[in-house]
């Protein structure tokens, strides 16, 4: 059986890349063309995604650390 700390990231993992999905999504939808192109606008979106889920990782994966760490087990 996991652990309950192994448990909480992967739930964390699993709904930031939900999220980030949905805004690909959502950006596709609202700036895809008709023939399946991208606009430039929604080009620089998506970039912008993608650089807003690396930092969003981060700060998860920064927050996860502080809030799981156990400092009984620390050597």
């Amino acid at each position: 059986m996991l652990e309950r700390e192994r448990i909480i990231e992967i739930v964390v993992a699993v709904s930031a890349v939900f999220l980030m999905l949905g805004v690909m999504i959502g950006i596709g939808l609202n700036y895809g063309g008709a023939d399946s192109t991208l606009s430039p606008a929604g080009g620089e979106l998506l970039v912008g995604a993608i650089v807003g889920f690396i930092l969003l990782l981060t700060l998860v994966g920064v927050g996860l650390a502080f809030a799981l760490n156990d400092p009984e087990n620390a050597s």
